[in-house]
């Protein structure tokens, strides 16, 4: 992937496209629709720092440890996440957040979402 200063689009990575991702569990998605796709715009050489623009459609999912540290910014679409202790927090068009790896929650896109995301390993 391309290296120094990068301008990232809301359509993903020009050079790179999109390609079909499988981060989502296959039950995990709440309608018909099943789409989810990613296009990355950077991997570090160790590979430990990912950027990029996911894409998914409704799903929920029960997080028990969130597997990374992610920050993310809402390009369009919807999700709530709710935390351990019942409080929620939902996020939509040019919303940023960030979860801590080891995060209990509950993620529920409510209306297909696309993201920029930057995750840390």
């Amino acid at each position: 992937m391309a290296k120094g200063v990068m301008r990232l689009l809301p359509d993903g990575n020009p050079d790179a496209g999109w390609s079909k991702s499988e981060l989502t569990p296959p039950e995990a998605f709440t309608t018909g629709d099943k789409t989810e796709i990613i296009s990355e715009y950077h991997t570090s050489d160790d590979e430990r720092i990912l950027v990029g623009v996911w894409e998914c459609a409704p799903a929920r999912e029960e997080i028990d440890a969130y597997p990374v540290d992610e920050f993310m910014s809402v390009i369009s679409g919807s999700v709530t996440l709710t935390r351990e202790d019942g409080s929620s927090e939902t996020f939509t068009k040019g919303d940023s957040f960030f979860i801590a790896k080891g995060t209990k929650c509950v993620w529920e896109i409510t209306e297909t979402l696309r993201k920029y995301y930057m995750i840390a390993q």
